[in-house]
């Protein structure tokens, strides 16, 4: 044992064997909520409650005055004292433990964890408000506290197809899930907060995050305004497709946000909330750009939303991750995509040709061409668009065709792969019904020449197979697909299941129909077979007939007699045969 693991204070309720840091419930860290700390946190005496990423340790170890970790594993108190050596004291208990030690308040609070792994098995019972009460005994009364609480009601947790005992590990011991005095709304949070003196000035955050580490902090009332196709509703759906790829779910988790966000409902839906009290943050939003490590913070301004992105600069998939492409400022409006789905769930064509010849006006229009353009991203900015905050541009300048098709080859999986209604037939997808959308944004569609042939393909199949090649690689970037049959939920696999039993059913049609032809042409080869045996015989039998005709007396007489009846003059035949005869004999 090290000598920072024999200098690791312990108090009541630690544990051991056990580690917080490994196991299906990881330690909380990650960029947007090191960015979060680092605007609140203050130079004075701070207490790190529960497991903390090593990450988020650090931020507040740069910020922060003399600080102490509480962990109730005495092997993860070592790893940490091991690690940060003296410029952080480290404690192995539970909070009671500490409590009943008599340490003196703290300053600043941050339990980002939130209050399901302060405890151990030596501890005693403990409800959530109890916890809340104990954390208030270690904190001055005017200190700055920052704390997390997962939230039950999420739609991650709702549509997560594994049961309650999976999802729900060991590591809480004493499981909060099931504590009926636990907040389950940011009002009930805000009232525990004020209970203890804290809540006339608290600031609650809907944290959306992939695992244990938060993709999105968006402002409680915020994320309760926005409305399916504003800025907050994409960030905090973009982090809840992210967290797809890694929670098996039952269902499209962006549908059940969106339906969320229009009833005003975001906010409640989260997979947690952050509480900051005591210290105003800088930013309504904070978000982590998917795929790279770039923070993109967010304000409301009065016509829409000021934006500042940080970092990233990486180039992955063959698409560059560019920062400056963000404009400073935001339209507050939807996203041309919402616009395109409604107006392609209510089969109103014409629309949707004026707002795709529109787009195709606009996008010509932009200087710029390196910047993809995702019809998710671009907003709809009066009569005109706007970009977004996707920075994402390409590694070579493309031609208007090639930015249009890759465009609208995102916006055909997004739609059909999310099994959307559309007026358009059913067979009418894939390349096809890419090259109609960007003939609609005004590129003249290439017609065949006669020379060429109904097999050539058509010269348009270049530019959707390059704007294919892009949207790939900005999916491949981001790390989201961008057709929502590619997540694990189980209601596109049921979908997927039900349409290809019905492609089966169809087929079996075909291969019936294809069997009882083969069959009937069977037969009839079999007849056929059995006509030319037949034939073969009777020729065979001809043949050996005429042979025998051929070798007879009677065919040699008749040969002789058609010889002799073709004679046309006798007296000059006979006179030749009477010279021949004499040249033969001689003289007499």
């Amino acid at each position: 044992m090290s000598e920072n693991q024999l200098a690791v204070e312990v108090v009541r309720g630690e544990m051991q064997p056990w580690s917080d840091y490994s196991g299906q419930r990881r330690a909380v860290g990650g960029l947007v909520l090191r960015t979060l700390l680092t605007d609140v946190l203050l130079d004075a005496r701070t207490l790190v409650l529960g497991p903390h990423g090593a990450d988020l340790i650090e931020a507040v170890l740069a910020k922060s005055g003399p600080t102490t970790l509480l962990v109730r594993s005495v092997s993860d108190a070592g790893e940490l004292s091991d690690k940060f050596g003296d410029r952080l004291q480290v404690v192995a208990g539970g909070l009671d433990g500490l409590v009943a030690a008599g340490a003196t308040p703290y300053d600043v609070v941050v339990a980002a964890d939130g209050l399901d792994r302060v405890l151990g098995y030596d501890s005693d019972d403990l409800n959530w408000q109890q916890r809340l009460d104990a954390l208030a005994a270690v904190m001055s009364p005017r200190g700055v506290l920052v704390l997390g609480l997962e939230n039950e009601f999420s739609l991650t947790n709702l549509f997560d197809r594994r049961p309650a005992d999976q999802r729900h590990a060991d590591d809480e011991w004493r499981p909060l899930h099931d504590d009926p005095s636990r907040p389950v709304s940011v009002a009930q949070l805000a009232e525990s907060l004020e209970r203890i003196g804290l809540g006339t000035d608290v600031a609650a955050y809907a944290a959306f995050s992939v695992e244990e580490t938060p993709s999105a902090l968006i402002a409680a009332d915020v994320a309760a305004a926005a409305r399916p196709g504003q800025l907050p509703a994409r960030i905090a759906v973009e982090a809840l497709e992210a967290s797809a790829t890694v929670v098996p779910l039952l269902a499209p988790v962006a549908e059940g946000a969106e339906a969320a966000a229009r009833a005003g409902l975001l906010a409640s839906t989260a997979g947690g909330w952050i509480a900051v009290a005591g210290a105003a943050p800088k930013h309504a939003v904070y978000a982590q750009t998917p795929g790279q490590e770039a923070l993109l913070t967010a304000d409301p301004v009065s016509d829409g939303w000021s934006v500042s992105v940080t970092g990233g600069g990486a180039e992955v998939a063959g698409v560059v991750f560019d920062a400056s492409a963000v404009p400073a400022t935001v339209p507050g409006g939807v996203t041309v995509e919402t616009q395109l789905i409604r107006l392609a769930a209510a089969e109103d064509v014409p629309r949707f040709r004026e707002l795709a010849a529109r787009l195709g006006d606009w996008a010509r229009s932009q200087a710029d061409s390196r910047v993809l353009l995702r019809w998710d991203d671009v907003v709809v900015d009066g009569d005109s668009f706007g970009f977004g905050i996707s920075a994402w541009t390409t590694a070579a300048t493309e031609t208007d065709k090639d930015r249009l098709a890759a465009a609208w080859s995102r916006f055909h999986d997004r739609l059909i792969g999310g099994h959307r209604r559309h007026p358009w037939p059913p067979w009418m997808v894939g390349d096809d019904l890419v090259a109609a959308w960007v003939a609609m944004s005004g590129v003249d569609p290439v017609r065949q020449t006669p020379a060429a042939g109904p097999d050539s393909p058509s010269a348009s199949v270049e530019y959707v197979a390059r704007g294919k090649e892009l949207a790939g690689a900005l999916a491949a970037a981001v790390g989201i697909p961008a057709d929502a049959s590619q997540t694990p939920d189980v209601r596109t696999a049921l979908a997927q299941a039900e349409r290809s039993a019905h492609a089966v059913y169809e087929l079996k049609g075909q291969i019936f129909g294809l069997e009882r032809t083969l069959g009937f042409r069977d037969k009839a080869l079999k007849t056929r077979e059995t006509r030319i045996r037949e034939l073969r015989v009777q020729i065979q039998s001809v043949h050996a007939e005429h042979i025998r005709l051929r070798k007879s007396r009677a065919y040699a007489a008749v040969k002789v007699v058609r010889r002799v009846a073709q004679i046309r003059n006798p007296r000059k035949f006979a006179g030749k045969i009477k010279r021949r005869l004499k040249s033969k004999l001689g003289p007499a």
